[in-house]
């Protein structure tokens, strides 16, 4: 009978420990801040020239460190060296007219002290003075731009870093605003991790981050620096006909949503090499 006893007490003891550890892996799995949804990303810049025409020559290659002013690519300058010749003479022109009708309006001006010309007259050589002054403006503005195209046709690193994907070669024909190569700017790795919605109340800003590369190797450490506040809601999307197109879901089974939460690094190995992209894992302390 005793037997019997521990036998059923040693039954209960182990199904009381199952239940507990069902429930702890339960509660881990669930809300313990941890997701295998992460990437290591960083600043990437876009490069793209402010003027068009064709590449004359290319100063930078493929995975090369720069420098910020660091010159990257010039573009032919022959048509941006006569347009500014041409906006200079301009302005010289619109110069000399206006030194011209302020000499003449002054000399009716004294003529007008006398009464030998009419009033009329004066404001109307005043007036072209007022206009000549517009056209020099006009030219000295036409020429600041010709100017900033001119110095355009050279191309400049705007910050420092690595060059990242370029195809640019000499002959190149390139236009206004569309780029051309992108810079992963130096220093900028961070961690993105898409953590399910039952795990926010866990996470919170400056909480120590531990990071696992999918390539393996040492952790990274990190901290919470930002978390996100607003993410894309499908069942706003309207048709044709702008009516709302709610999506179909289960009553019994609901996916929670995950919220992109950024983690800046603390110190990188120098043998880790860090790639804008690839996978990792992320557990919040």
């Amino acid at each position: 009978m005793p037997n019997k006893k521990i036998k059923s007490l040693l039954s209960a003891i182990i199904i009381a420990l199952a239940i507990f550890s069902l429930y702890s892996v339960w509660q881990y799995y669930f809300y313990s801040p941890w997701t295998r949804d992460a990437r290591i990303r960083a600043k990437i810049i876009t490069i793209a020239p402010d003027v068009s025409g064709f590449v004359t020559k290319v100063y930078v290659k493929d995975i090369q460190k720069v420098k910020k002013g660091d010159l990257i690519f010039s573009i032919d300058d022959e048509r941006y060296v006569a347009d500014f010749k041409e906006k200079e003479a301009i302005v010289d022109h619109a110069t000399l007219e206006l030194k011209l009708a302020q000499q003449k309006y002054n000399r009716r001006k004294k003529l007008g002290k006398s009464g030998s010309i009419s009033r009329e007259e004066l404001d109307d050589y005043l007036m072209a003075v007022k206009l000549k002054k517009a056209a020099v403006e006009k030219a000295k503005a036409d020429f600041l731009t010709a100017e900033i195209n001119l110095r355009r046709t050279r191309v400049y690193a705007p910050i420092s870093g690595m060059i990242n994907n370029i195809s640019l070669r000499q002959g190149n024909f390139v236009t206004v605003a569309k780029p051309v190569m992108s810079i992963v700017k130096k220093n900028s790795f961070y961690v993105t991790g898409y953590f399910e919605e039952t795990k926010l109340p866990n996470i919170k800003i400056g909480k120590q981050a531990e990071i696992q590369l999918m390539s393996g190797g040492e952790p990274l450490y990190g901290h919470v620096i930002s978390i996100g506040k607003a993410i894309a809601d499908n069942n706003t999307d309207v048709n044709s006909q702008l009516l709302p197109k709610i999506q179909q879901t289960f009553d019994w089974v609901r996916l929670s949503k995950r919220i992109p939460v950024d983690i800046s690094l603390e110190v990188i190995p120098k043998d880790i090499n860090l790639v804008s992209g690839i996978n990792a894992t992320v557990k919040i302390q």
